[in-house]
């Protein structure tokens, strides 16, 4: 199914990886959004879990092992054209994940990478989709994980 002007919905899957303080962005390197900063991810196979989906993209993007902790959060991205028409329609189901191994390095679709603290988000212009999910992956972390026992 074309991701352009699809016939129905593309299920993508993004996660909000942590590694201590810190959560991986990146920047797409394709459209739609080519060149923003956002959560990294991908289209689920046929076949693939939520969990297996998350994985695969956060290696396949970054290079990096993750283990997945929960689902914070599912998003409809929904980009019309000038006429209206449904240009690209994404519902991705975003997981809360932790860092387990790995250098992060920009490959397959992102341009770059980089771990940020949640304070410095701003110099990043993420959409207020990304940063909600954030915000929520944060708290679903204290409350799973519990403030004590996060590394630093």
């Amino acid at each position: 199914m074309p991701r352009a002007y699809p016939s129905r919905p593309v299920v993508g899957v993004g996660a909000v990886v942590w590694k201590n303080d810190r959560v991986l962005l990146a920047r797409r390197g394709h459209p739609p959004k080519q060149g923003s900063w956002t959560l990294p991810g991908g289209a689920q196979d046929v076949g693939e879990t939520v969990a297996e989906t998350a994985v695969r993209e956060i290696r396949e993007e970054t290079g990096l092992e993750i283990d997945i902790v929960d689902v914070v959060a599912v998003v409809d991205l929904i980009e019309r054209d000038a006429d209206g028409k449904v240009a690209y329609h994404y519902t991705v189901i975003d997981v809360l994940a932790e860092w387990r191994a790995g250098e992060a390095v920009a490959a397959d679709d992102a341009e770059a990478v980089a771990w940020v603290h949640p304070d410095d988000l701003d110099s990043y212009h993420l959409s207020g989709d990304a940063r909600r999910v954030i915000g929520m992956a944060q708290r679903r972390r204290l409350a799973v994980v519990g403030e004590g026992d996060l590394p630093e």
